[in-house]
Parts: structure tokens; C-alpha cells; sequence
């Protein structure tokens, strides 16, 4: 699966994430891109998911007919140490996860 990490997210976060393809914003060469924009470019690349920790990503974006599934992170902060408990939920979600859908995922989810 091909995911992309906002800005906002460590990019260490990535090697947490094994077998996808895995690039960071800035990586892809969209840095400094507004969300629309972002997704729009996001989805011209092939990337299927796209991981952020922007809660306002949902009500600023029409995200119906969108091509990328969006994973939004509800972490204490955007500390990789506080984003890698995440990272079991991250792995299940992304196998459940459709276009144009928007899962959030926070610590206070039941393990498997």
C-alpha cells in the first residue's frame, strides 16, 4: 500500500510501517502544499492512504468521491513516542480503509 505522512507526522514514524511504500510529504516533493491541493496530488501519485493529525482536515476538505483513504491520528502530541502506540490501529485500519473515508485513530482503542 503506497502512504503518504503529513508534514505534521515524524517522519521515523514511517519505519513503523513495514511492508508499504511509505514516503513523508516532503519526501514526495509537496511540502508547504494546502490540503486540497495536497490530496489532489497525493491521489495523481497513486498514494492509497494518507496519514495526518489535522482534525480539521474533515471539515475544511469534501473528501466524498476522493481516490485516498485519510487516517487521522489523535496522539497526546505529534511525538513519534507518542504516535508509535498508535501504529497497531494505523496497520488494522489501513487494511479496512476505502476511498474517500476517513478513520480516526486514537490510543484509547482495544488492542488485538
Amino acid at each position: 500500500m503506497r502512504i503518504l505522512l503529513d508534514e505534521c507526522i515524524p517522519r521515523k514514524l514511517k519505519y513503523s510501517l513495514p511492508d508499504h511504500e511509505c514516503h513523508t510529504v516532503p519526501e514526495a516533493g509537496l511540502a508547504g502544499k494546502k490540503n486540497g491541493f495536497l490530496l489532489d496530488l497525493a491521489e495523481k501519485a497513486g498514494f492509497e492512504v494518507f496519514v495526518t493529525m489535522d482534525k480539521g482536515l474533515e471539515y475544511q476538505q469534501n473528501l466524498a468521491g476522493r481516490g485516498i483513504a485519510i487516517l487521522i491520528l489523535r496522539g497526546k502530541s505529534n511525538r513519534l513516542a507518542d504516535l508509535l502506540p498508535l501504529v497497531p490501529a494505523v496497520l488494522r485500519t489501513m487494511k479496512l480503509a476505502r476511498e474517500g473515508e476517513i478513520s480516526r485513530i486514537s490510543g484509547d482503542e482495544p488492542a488485538c
